[in-house]
C-alpha cells in the first residue's frame, strides 16, 4: 500500500483528499504544518510521495520543497494556484515531479499520484480494480469508461461525476457531495456547473428504454445514476 504524505492546511481539503485516496488504496498521513511534514519525511517513515501544497502560513511550500530536496529523491507534487505559472516553475526546477492546479478533484490527482509513482518506485496500487453499475464500468486508475460493452469518450470533469455517481449507484447523491468529491470545492451561490456536466453525460449515455435517463435528478437536491433498465 503506497504511503501519501499529504501537506496542506486547508483542513477541508485536506479530509476530503484523504478520505478519497484512503478509498483509492493509499496509506495516508496528514499535516497542516510543512516543517511537521519534512521532520515525517526525514524521519524515514516509509513515505512514498509528499503531495504539498504551494500556498501556507508557516512555511511555503517552495522553501518546503527545497529543504525535502536535501532530504533525498521522494517523489513531490505539487498543488498550485490555478494560473500560477512563476510558482509551478519554481516547483518543477526545484525538482518536484508534476503539479496539480487548486481546486483540483480528486480524481485527476490520484491519476497524477500513480503516474509519478509508477514512473519513480514501480509501486501502484491495483490498476485492475474497475467500478460496475449496470451497464457502466469505470476504471479509477486509468480513466477509462465503458458503457455497454464499447469505450464512452468522457471529459475528465465528466468522470469524475460519473464515477462519485457509480460509488452510490441506485442512490441519491447530493450536489453538494458532488461538486467536492469531483471538483474538490463545495457549491457556491447559482453554480450551475454540475448540471452542465450532467447534460452532456446523459446525451452520451442516451435513453433507457421507456425513454427516460439513466441519471436522475431530484430537483434542487442531487442526481441518482441508475444501475439497470
Amino acid at each position: 500500500m503506497p504511503k501519501v504524505l499529504l501537506i496542506d492546511d486547508d483542513t477541508e481539503l485536506t479530509t476530503l483528499l484523504s478520505e478519497y485516496l484512503t478509498e483509492e488504496g493509499f496509506d495516508v498521513e496528514t499535516t497542516d504544518d510543512a516543517r511537521q511534514g519534512i521532520a515525517s519525511a526525514a524521519a524515514g517513515q516509509g513515505v512514498d510521495i509528499i503531495v504539498l501544497d504551494v500556498m501556507m502560513q508557516r512555511m511555503n511550500g517552495i522553501d518546503a520543497l527545497q529543504r525535502i530536496r536535501r532530504l533525498g529523491d521522494i517523489p513531490v507534487l505539487m498543488l498550485t494556484a490555478k494560473g500560477d505559472d512563476v510558482d509551478r516553475i519554481s516547483g518543477l526546477n526545484l525538482g518536484a515531479d508534476d503539479y496539480v492546479s487548486k481546486p483540483c478533484s480528486p480524481g485527476e490527482l490520484v491519476a497524477r499520484i500513480r503516474a509519478i509513482l509508477r514512473r519513480t518506485t514501480g509501486k501502484t496500487t491495483d490498476e485492475s480494480e474497475t467500478l460496475q453499475a449496470g451497464g457502466l464500468t469505470l476504471n479509477p486508475a486509468t480513466r477509462a469508461a465503458i458503457w455497454k460493452g464499447r469505450r464512452l469518450e468522457v471529459t475528465g470533469t465528466e468522470f469524475s461525476i460519473l464515477e462519485v455517481l457509480a460509488r452510490s449507484a441506485g442512490q441519491l447523491v447530493p450536489k453538494e457531495e458532488i461538486s467536492r468529491r469531483a471538483f474538490g470545492r463545495g457549491l457556491t451561490p447559482f453554480d450551475r456547473r454540475i448540471d452542465v456536466h450532467i447534460s452532456s453525460v446523459r446525451q452520451k449515455l442516451g435513453l433507457r428504454d421507456d425513454g427516460s435517463s439513466w441519471i436522475q435528478s431530484v430537483r434542487g437536491q442531487g442526481y441518482q445514476l441508475l444501475r439497470d433498465g
